[in-house]
């Protein structure tokens, strides 16, 4: 591993870092959101609103996985090249090496991911997460946890503290975190384009439990073209996969309306450590007291929904490296179905795993309100 910093690149970073390199925005953030210091570490962090708007707009999301595959360690794993692909693969099969697209040698990872905001829009609120396994071939330091390096598009490397609680838990042979932060003035002042994001604080090699990581960045905007929607974020820290259990999220503040559903909202989530081809894991949406509707689509089996993708509706948002099996990363944005239609009430989300053990860090919504 290469080493971190520089001894001049150590002292510009300290410099900025007792400058003005605060990245908070003025979005409106859910009561009681503390955007001034990290506040620590805890195990389990419940989920609670971060951020939430009732406008014309809607909301969309960058990311990308900071680790992938190098070499199989057993005779059954699938040629890395194809996995890549998007062939079957897990990443417990597979000695972990860091992606890192931006030749810098003061950086051991990197990738990029693609904010795309319809033309006229204003960003509202924008926020940078990331989070993976410390304890792999390697153990990485949980006090590097809160700290990453973003550049916007076309600009150069400033680093971004984490601004609130941390979730960081032993559990499983994993060591796993996320940490996130407010960066809404960065992403309000340099609009669409390719974001990097570097120094996520994943560990490399081969264990059990697999090495995985990455990062997401969610923005919420305005445009007077566009339908009014209810746009709501939220986040936490939990693992679920034991037979039986599941983790659900009432979205109160989020109401569809009858009718409103299938291409009137989307819901996206943020998780960890899912397998694809390990069949079980599962995320449902209702409204009120509806029935469950599982959700899915062509990149997201119903019963595989966990299944190391960043995927959306339409033409992807383009990212580098865009590997198709990110390995135990998934940050999936997925249509309400038509199936919700005729239920009325606050949006839930119920996220369960049969068999794949699994982290889930972020919950988003665009739900088109009642005209």
């Amino acid at each position: 591993m290469r080493h971190l910093l520089r001894p001049r690149r150590v002292l510009a970073v300290l410099l900025a870092l007792t400058g003005c390199l605060s990245l908070t925005g003025t979005g409106s953030a859910a009561p009681g959101t503390d955007t001034a210091a990290p506040a620590g570490e805890k195990p389990r962090i419940a989920f609670a609103q971060r951020y939430h708007a009732v406008q014309h707009g809607g909301i969309v999301r960058a990311a990308n996985s900071a680790i992938t595959c190098r070499r199989p360690v057993s005779r059954a794993a699938a040629p890395c090249a194809d996995v890549r692909r998007g062939g079957p693969g897990a990443n417990h099969d597979f000695e972990m090496f860091y992606t890192d697209i931006d030749r810098d040698p003061n950086t051991y990872n990197s990738s990029a991911g693609e904010v795309r905001l319809p033309a006229g829009s204003r960003v509202s609120y924008a926020r940078l997460y990331w989070g993976g396994n410390l304890r792999v071939g390697e153990q990485k330091p949980p006090k590097d946890n809160g700290r990453v390096l973003i550049a916007e598009p076309g600009g150069s490397y400033r680093a971004v503290l984490a601004d609130t609680l941390t979730g960081h838990r032993v559990a499983g042979g994993a060591d796993a975190f996320q940490a996130s932060a407010d960066v809404t003035s960065l992403v309000r002042s340099s609009g669409s384009g390719l974001y990097t994001v570097a120094q996520v604080n994943v560990a490399m090699g081969h264990s059990k439990a697999g090495a995985w990581g990455g990062w997401t960045l969610v923005v919420t905007y305005e445009n007077a073209a566009l339908p009014k929607r209810s746009l709501a974020l939220w986040d936490g820290f939990d693992s679920f996969g034991v037979p039986g259990q599941r983790h659900t999220v009432r979205m109160k503040g989020v109401p569809v309306a009858p009718g409103a559903a299938g291409g009137g909202g989307v819901v996206g989530l943020v998780a960890y450590d899912g397998d694809r081809g390990v069949r079980g894991d599962a995320v449902h949406v209702s409204a009120g007291r509806g029935r469950p509707v599982p959700l899915s689509d062509r990149a997201n089996p119903a019963d595989d929904v966990l299944n190391s993708t960043v995927s959306e509706p339409g033409r992807p948002a383009r990212r580098s490296p865009a590997y198709a099996n990110t390995l135990g990363y998934d940050s999936d944005v997925l249509r309400l179905p038509d199936r919700l239609r005729g239920q009325r009430g606050d949006l839930t989300v119920r996220m369960s795993a049969r068999r794949d053990a699994a982290w889930t860090g972020v919950l988003f919504a665009a739900v088109d309100v009642k005209r």
